[in-house]
């Protein structure tokens, strides 16, 4: 498990969490990120962002006031349900 802290680059981390998942976390390795909320904006974006590269969010919480973590894993996540597919 490896912690990253991107608040310094405040709503610009989307490129630098790929890039590190990418380069310096193992497969099936948990990697923490933390950034700034900022308007909230940020936190679905991230969680699209991780899906889409093609990892999993297992945790999305509020670190504090001002500062968001996620915990994602690099695996390959389960498919997302759309309606209708029940």
């Amino acid at each position: 498990m490896k912690r990253f802290d991107l608040r310094p680059l405040k709503e610009d981390f989307y490129d630098k969490m790929l890039f590190l998942m990418k380069n310096e976390i193992s497969a099936n390795e948990v990697a923490i990120f933390m950034f700034e909320i900022g308007d909230f904006t940020a936190i679905q974006k991230s969680a699209d962002v991780i899906y889409e590269a093609g990892y999993t969010l297992m945790n999305s919480i509020k670190f504090n006031e001002v500062d968001w973590t996620l915990v994602v894993k690099k695996l390959v996540p389960e498919p997302k349900i759309q309606e209708g597919d029940q």
